[in-house]
């Protein structure tokens, strides 16, 4: 710290940090910044470096003073990295080419990965996850680039004022920062995904324009826990022992099998997702304060910031877009997962429990081929009263009736297919119960648990390797990454008797479902504020997130508040852009990707004073089927 010390008067720039405003004071009026040279010889490193962890020391020593429900942003020490050559920020150095490789960025130690092997096969994972990268799909030449944008990295981890586990946070700071233009591009990990899960949304957007892009995990991620191994994620992506500083410590620290952030925080971390988001934000100011000084300070009100997340990431960010002070200046939403008041809405946990149960037998009367032993799960259905009927034809017709009449569309049921088959219900169903309840790993209130699962799904230890891939290779809920779900019945029960105690704790009255339907009451969006920019994109085949229960019943609950929110409805475009790599969803469906680019474009050009916010549209797509992707499929409005 000398030499921090030494540099002290580097921190004289900034005004003394306000608890009630959650930011530094007022000192330059938003856009009324001046371009400056900016310098990233060696010389500067020791300033900067120091000024971040100044900062960062200022913020955190605030904590003990009284304080609203919004406190200041807790930092734990940044770490910093750089990226150029044969490296970058946006794709690791692997370009279209490695993204689109069958086979993930090895390890020269299997069992002992480097910080730097982690991100590049996280970055190839979280891509590979969340875009269309297949020959044919359009990505690079039709929309979006995966050019080389070298920079710097710095990451940390943040703290929520009452949360008992930190939240990764990371900040990508381009070579050619546009300090003219002083932006951010915020943004939320989509899904339950780590820190990389909206590179391929915000990074592949902000980065090329050179805008700092900052990230959340939003109090999910990739940050397992071994509880008979004693080892978790540490800030560089590797292994390290409970008593270290990890990403995710649960409680009890003890027990057998895997805990994961997401379900076992017992934070319930989707409450505080907007709140996420802002923290996010407010260390990319603090970042770029100490890593560009001639241009310091950057503040909400001389920083243009535009949040923009998919899935769980756009829930996130409407989220954010509640809170009342200004300062975000607008807001793109892709299909998010968002729960508001009004007809039609209904929580993620609702219709995930119901389509757990129902879906599989419903599929086949809209011609979709049956999964193995569907017949029999849906007589055992019949016994238990779930579904009405006297043959395998008569099940299935009730099955599709109560979809029905619970709002599902046919199109969003036959997207919703391909979750069946990758048994996506139940996993989101399991591990939203113990978010949502704030149960630790080992008070599942249907029996559940996860570990390592062998041959004969039976229980196993986790190898090195598997554990020490977690980072890279997981996507935030499980089955994957060699983890499983340990369902506590035995296979006869068809998986049946978890199933309806999963939709018993919404459907219920028993203490476990008051405790998990007060969690989802916590989730609850409310308006944007009022004046900010707010558009939301939705593919009218959503068969996860189906719009009619989210996304249209947010934007008509806005409108009601007297909020301008616009909202482009795509037609033959489902919830996973990742999905069309695969040649019958190719042929049906269109990305949706293109779109929430778009929409930044458009904002960010309102913004600039060099056009109108874009009208609503219900975009009138046109399937590939089978051709090469052409900006005629897609039909951008105009």
């Amino acid at each position: 710290m000398q030499e921090c010390v030494a540099h002290g008067a580097a921190l004289q720039r900034w005004e003394a940090h306000t608890l009630a405003g959650t930011r530094w004071r007022l000192l330059v009026r938003k856009y009324d910044a001046t371009r400056r040279g900016s310098s990233y010889g060696r010389g500067m490193n020791t300033l900067r470096h120091c000024a971040l962890a100044a900062i960062v020391a200022l913020v955190t020593g605030c904590a003990g003073l009284p304080a609203a429900k919004e406190t200041a942003a807790m930092f734990s020490q940044p770490r910093a990295t750089e990226h150029r050559g044969q490296d970058d920020l946006l794709t690791g150095g692997l370009g279209l080419a490695g993204l689109q490789s069958m086979l993930p960025p090895g390890f020269a130690d299997a069992a002992h990965p480097t910080p730097a092997e982690l991100r590049k096969r996280a970055l190839w994972g979280n891509w590979r996850g969340i875009a269309d990268l297949s020959p044919g799909g359009g990505y690079g030449s039709v929309y979006g680039s995966v050019a080389a944008v070298p920079g710097r990295e710095f990451s940390a981890f943040a703290r929520l004022a009452g949360a008992a586990q930190p939240h990764r946070v990371l900040v990508q700071l381009p070579d050619a920062f546009d300090a003219g233009k002083r932006c951010v591009v915020v943004a939320a990990s989509s899904g339950s995904r780590g820190i990389y899960g909206a590179i391929a949304v915000a990074g592949a957007w902000g980065l090329p324009r050179g805008c700092a892009v900052a990230y959340t995990d939003k109090g999910a991620g990739t940050d397992y826990f071994d509880l008979d191994a004693g080892q978790g994620v540490a800030a560089d992506g590797t292994l390290a022992s409970a008593d270290a500083a990890l990403a995710f410590v649960p409680q009890p620290a003890s027990g057998s099998g895997v805990a994961f952030k997401h379900a076992h925080s017992q934070d319930n971390p989707e409450a505080d997702w907007g709140r996420h988001v802002k923290q996010a934000a407010q260390f990319a100011l603090a970042t770029l304060d100490a890593q560009l000084p001639q241009q310091a300070p950057f503040t909400f009100e001389n920083t243009r910031v535009i949040a923009v997340g998919i899935s769980n990431g756009g829930g996130a960010v409407l989220r954010a877009a509640e809170d009342g002070a200004p300062w975000l200046d607008a807001v793109v939403a892709g299909e998010p997962n968002v729960l508001a008041e009004g007809a039609g809405a209904r929580s993620l946990y609702d219709y995930t429990t119901e389509a757990a149960l129902l879906m599989p037998c419903a599929l086949p009367q809209l011609g979709i081929p049956a999964i193995p032993g569907l017949d029999a799960k849906c007589a055992a259905l019949a016994a238990r009263g779930v579904l009405s009927g006297a043959t395998a034809d008569a099940l299935q017709k009730d099955a599709l009736a109560k979809l029905h009449a619970a709002g599902w569309s046919d199109a969003a049921l036959r997207a919703g297919a391909i979750s069946v088959g990758f048994d996506l219900w139940r996993a989101v169903a399991v591990g939203y119960a113990s978010a949502y309840g704030r149960y630790p790993h080992d008070a599942h209130p249907c029996g559940y648990r996860y570990a390592a699962l062998g041959a004969d799904l039976q229980p196993r230890a986790v190898t090195d390797a598997e554990r020490a891939a977690w980072l890279a290779d997981g996507s935030g809920i499980p089955p994957g990454a060699g983890v499983g779900i340990i369902d506590p019945q035995s296979p006869a029960d068809l998986g049946l008797s978890g199933l309806q105690c999963l939709r018993a704790l919404w459907t219920g009255d028993g203490a476990d479902a008051q405790r998990v339907r007060k969690g989802i009451a916590a989730t609850r969006a409310s308006a944007p504020r009022d004046g900010l920019p707010v558009v939301v994109v939705h593919g009218t085949d959503d068969g996860l997130v189906p719009q009619a229960f989210s996304s249209a019943p947010y934007v008509a609950m806005a409108r009601a508040a007297g909020r301008d929110v616009r909202y482009w409805q795509v037609r033959n475009a489902q919830h996973f852009d990742g999905f069309l790599v695969l040649p019958h969803m190719a042929a049906a469906y269109l990305p949706l990707l293109p779109y929430v680019y778009e929409a930044l474009d458009r904002v960010d050009a309102h913004l600039d004073g060099k056009g109108a916010l874009p009208a609503d549209a219900v975009v009138a797509t046109v399937p590939r089927m089978g051709k090469p992707l052409a900006a005629e499929h897609l039909a951008m409005p105009r």
